[in-house]
């Protein structure tokens, strides 16, 4: 997969505010803003897009994906 296919594939299933997604084709690393990840942790943010990408990592089509979540207001004080 390249990474249109990855961020349309995300942003089919998570309203985003902001996507970036950059990598080799394996080794990924995206930044992602959206309202869904209001109050909740770390862990069910990334779990959240995980869950976006299906069985995508698990037949490893994806290989590695890391994943920086904010919300809205934690991304306005990171944009400073």
């Amino acid at each position: 997969m390249n990474a249109d296919q990855i961020k349309q594939l995300i942003q089919s299933h998570l309203n985003c505010e902001y996507i970036t997604l950059e990598g080799d084709g394996r080794h990924w690393f995206t930044t992602i803003v959206s309202a869904e990840f209001e109050g909740k942790r770390a862990i069910a943010r990334h779990q959240r897009v995980y869950a976006t990408l299906g069985d995508k990592m698990k037949t490893d089509q994806i290989h590695a994906l890391s994943i920086k979540a904010f919300t809205p207001a934690e991304w306005a004080t990171q944009a400073v």
